[in-house]
């Protein structure tokens, strides 16, 4: 379908159950024919309305004049030969192009999908934000990267992970509509607790999600210890201080009961210290959390270095010490980049 074509029409598959319902009742049908449509769309992820044979060809041509059933490509697919992990570059309708990557755990796969179509974050650290936002992900395309990836690998994908590119939060109402699709019984079906949020601390959004109170984990990119390190790398510590934001997360892990996982990436020099470890022990003290160190991700464009293996156990040693309970991310896909941005950045400089 030409993208001209579907400017008057309506995302079938970011519609949830209930509004699916009233828009087949708004053509005189019975509810149930809701039902049957939504089975067709997302448990067996038919792309074409001529494929629900249990619809009447009058219902199929009424459906196909008022909605659209949305496609995403892959692209490109690279695989690690390392550990197995995958990395796709997802075409959408219109061009832009979101990456995805499934990691493999004896527990099973976890697919970290993308959110936005670049991002407006501006972390120093980041691939994804070079470019600046494109534009938002529909609920849609959050889902076909889940599916198209369990479909590409012909196995079930059993937690998600919304760390790609974009900042999720940024696309609060999509993002919301994308988890109620993706834990419905009719389609991938993973409940919430397999489902982590990463976002940057957009604390006024933090609260909201606090308020939706869903059982998904929610990851908080920190970074720092301190307002003076993290506004040097995260723009949006400008407008919420390292306090607002830790006021947030304990609020969410109170009204929640769920831990909060911080993400730390260690910065050679910037963040790596035994006293920027200190620091960070004594701000996060009595939070019900956990840890996550990252040797950041070498960016050419950003110029920062990965901190020496010996100081990584170090930060972490003293942060365990202090009762903060903290691990080393396992570096996955490094043979393929398979850090954020990276290959979306480079198929855009071969255009």
């Amino acid at each position: 379908m030409k993208s001209g074509e579907i400017l008057d029409k309506t995302d079938i598959l970011s519609l949830s159950l209930e509004e699916l319902k009233e828009q087949i009742a708004a053509l005189g049908e019975p509810a149930f024919r809701a039902g049957q449509i939504y089975d067709w769309l997302h448990a067996k992820q038919v792309g074409d309305f001529a494929q629900m044979s249990n619809i009447s060809h009058k219902l199929q041509a009424e459906l196909c004049s008022k909605f659209y059933i949305p496609c995403i490509k892959i692209k490109k697919k690279l695989v690690s030969s390392l550990d197995g992990t995958v990395k796709y570059l997802y075409e959408l309708a219109d061009g832009e192009c979101v990456e995805s990557v499934l990691m493999r755990y004896k527990h099973g796969n976890t697919v970290c999908i993308s959110t936005q179509a670049g991002c407006r974050m501006g972390c120093k650290f980041c691939a994804s934000t070079l470019a600046g936002l494109k534009r938002n992900l529909r609920p849609s395309e959050m889902l076909g990267q889940v599916t198209g990836t369990a479909l590409d690998i012909g196995e079930r994908v059993s937690n998600i992970v919304l760390m790609g590119i974009g900042e999720p939060l940024d696309n609060y109402d999509n993002v919301l509509r994308f988890l109620e699709l993706v834990s419905h019984k009719t389609g991938p079906n993973i409940g919430l607790r397999h489902i982590s949020l990463s976002t940057c601390g957009l604390v006024d959004k933090i609260d909201a999600l606090r308020r939706e109170k869903l059982q998904l984990t929610l990851s908080v990119s920190l970074h720092a210890p301190n307002d003076e390190i993290r506004r040097q790398t995260m723009p949006v510590s400008r407008k919420w201080s390292i306090r607002e934001l830790i006021r947030a997360c304990r609020d969410y892990a109170d009204g929640t009961g769920r831990r909060i996982s911080f993400e730390y990436a260690l910065i050679n020099g910037v963040n790596d210290s035994d006293a920027n470890a200190a620091e960070l022990a004594s701000l996060l003290s009595g939070l019900l959390c956990h840890v996550n160190l990252i040797p950041v991700n070498e960016v050419k464009e950003r110029g920062y270095t990965r901190t020496g293996q010996k100081q990584v156990e170090r930060f972490q040693s003293i942060l365990e010490r202090r009762g903060i309970p903290t691990t080393v991310r396992r570096r996955l896909g490094a043979d393929i980049n398979a850090a954020c941005g990276q290959l979306r950045r480079e198929d855009a400089s071969a255009i």
